[in-house]
């Protein structure tokens, strides 16, 4: 049975085929500052930082009005309210606490992000990874990442923290790395650590795994803001012949096989391919928000933009 996991190509498919490029675009990711990105819900941590809060204090926007025995604070006392109650009750403004909230990459290290084609796949989850760690942190959020394959994989990954020290190291590595190993459930064992508290959580993957996994991974995390991003590579399925022998690898599993394309097989293998993305939109509309696609190279502004909306 052919999938949308199996990458092909005319003799042999895979990495070692690839043309050889750049990991990913660090130029690029340098250069950009800050990546936006909005919540539409309200954090409920007590630190300070840049996002609307469940609680009311001394400063930020103003939120409601409340009595005086709601919310005993006489210094917020508003006059003109006071004076409009024909029952005499004293009114204080409350405002709005900005809050801190985590912000949590997924990432996707099984075989088949090792595809190098158009560009490294690692190098473009190490892109996203330098430029979120750094905006999380200007933004007074902690950043936390968790790299899985068929399990969690530690040496990868790093626990939620607001401190520059180890970003370096963590992009380095995330770059350097080359998947080998096959299957992602490590990404379900790895969204139970992202806790109860609500979070940002990105899962940067190609999404090339079995069904009901892709289905467990999203409901592990449907507790949290979920956005999901897949990195997909231009020289993975295309320009498949009508007909001809071809040696197919598929980078996931490690297997190959060697199949005569026809066109009715070449139609089955693109329905397929076309049923499985539109699961996957309808799971991550479901549990979160649309996904991001990222096909050989990020758009930066386009990506700000798609979190910026917040939804």
């Amino acid at each position: 049975m052919i999938t949308g996991a199996m990458n092909t190509g005319t003799k042999t498919t895979g990495a070692k085929t690839a043309s050889p490029v750049t990991a990913g675009d660090p130029t690029a990711a340098n250069a950009l500052q800050d990546l936006p990105y909005r919540i539409i819900w309200r954090s409920r941590a007590l630190r300070h930082g840049a996002h609307r809060s469940t609680h009311a204090g001394a400063g930020g926007m103003f939120r409601d009005l409340a009595s005086l025995l709601e919310y005993r604070d006489p210094r917020r006392i508003d006059l003109r309210q006071t004076l409009r109650d024909p029952f005499g009750g004293l009114h204080v403004r409350r405002f709005e606490e900005r809050s801190q909230i985590g912000v949590t990459m997924l990432l996707d290290v099984s075989g088949s992000m090792g595809f190098a084609g158009a560009a490294r796949k690692m190098g473009l989850a190490a892109d996203l990874a330098q430029v979120f760690a750094a905006s999380a942190r200007r933004a007074g959020d902690t950043f936390a990442l968790y790299c899985a394959d068929e399990a969690i994989r530690e040496d990868l990954s790093v626990l939620p923290q607001r401190s520059r020290a180890g970003e370096t190291q963590m992009v380095d590595a995330i770059r350097g790395y080359v998947p080998v190993r096959k299957g992602a459930l490590g990404l379900v064992e790895a969204a139970r650590r992202v806790g109860r508290k609500r979070n940002l959580a990105l899962v940067v993957s190609d999404f090339l795994f079995a069904e009901t996994q892709l289905e467990d991974l999203f409901e592990a995390l449907s507790a949290h803001d979920v956005v999901p991003i897949r990195i997909s590579d231009s020289r993975e399925s295309a320009h498949l012949p009508s007909w001809g022998l071809l040696d197919l690898s598929d980078l996931e599993t490690g297997r190959r096989r060697l199949v005569v394309m026809r066109p009715s097989l070449k139609a089955e293998w693109q329905r397929r391919i076309e049923a499985r993305r539109s699961l996957f939109h309808s799971l991550a509309a479901r549990y979160g928000r649309e996904p991001f696609e990222v096909v050989d190279r990020i758009q930066w502004d386009l990506l700000g933009a798609h979190l910026a909306a917040g939804a």
